[in-house]
């Protein structure tokens, strides 16, 4: 795979997202972070540069991913605000293929369906549990597999149970047709993610992973 030295991240300020940036930075990664509200946040590192805007909006996007080698996201739904994931996704994928990136990781619920899943009656209990409460952005998750299995770049999507804000690091388990467990620490999934920038074995694929 093509060398990664400087990622554009979105939704890295979120529960999940705050820890993968986190580990990007210790490891000395270059990141350029996409936020709304860049004046509100206090962090100050030489290897990150924020860019201020939407996910919803193309330019943001554009501006974000030039001189990016990958993209990550842990994009969450604002509250009280229309669906996000679909419109972001269709503008990653558009400024993607103009910048000539082609890795990309990103994550979802547990709720989002593929052709090969045999879900249990639990992962099952809570996929439909999404779609009765939250109808229209579970829906938009599903839109949004549906665009990266259209695409023609390697994606990654990473689904996830109940994620726990915590610095613990422990084994993982993995799964392409069913939620392994509850749960998942949020530096375990950050670990996780960057590590599949430089893997093969989940290239267009959606694994569920979990806490041992």
């Amino acid at each position: 795979m093509k060398p990664i030295h400087t990622f554009a991240l979105v939704g890295g300020t979120g529960k999940a997202g705050k820890y993968l940036l986190k580990q990007l930075l210790v490891q000395n990664f270059r990141v350029k972070l996409l936020h709304r509200k860049p004046e509100t946040l206090n962090i100050n590192n030489p290897h990150m540069e924020i860019v201020k805007g939407d996910a919803r909006h193309y330019e943001a996007i554009y501006t974000l991913l030039t001189g990016c080698d990958a993209v990550l996201s842990c994009l969450s739904q604002p509250v009280g605000e229309p669906t996000i994931f679909s419109d972001a996704t269709r503008n990653i994928l558009k400024a993607m293929q103009v910048h000539q990136i082609n890795r990309y990781v990103t994550t979802a619920g547990l709720n989002v369906d593929t052709p090969i899943d045999q879900k249990s009656a639990q992962t099952q209990f809570g996929t439909q549990w999404m779609y009765e409460n939250f109808p229209t952005t579970t829906k938009d998750r599903q839109v949004e597999y549906q665009l990266l299995t259209d695409s023609n770049i390697n994606w990654t999507m990473v689904r996830l149970p109940l994620i726990n804000q915590t610095d613990d690091v422990s084994k993982i388990t993995i799964s392409l047709t069913d939620c392994p467990g509850n749960s998942i620490s949020a530096t375990n999934l950050a670990i996780f993610m960057i590590g599949q920038l430089t893997s093969e074995e989940f290239v267009k694929q959606a694994p569920f992973i979990a806490d041992k």
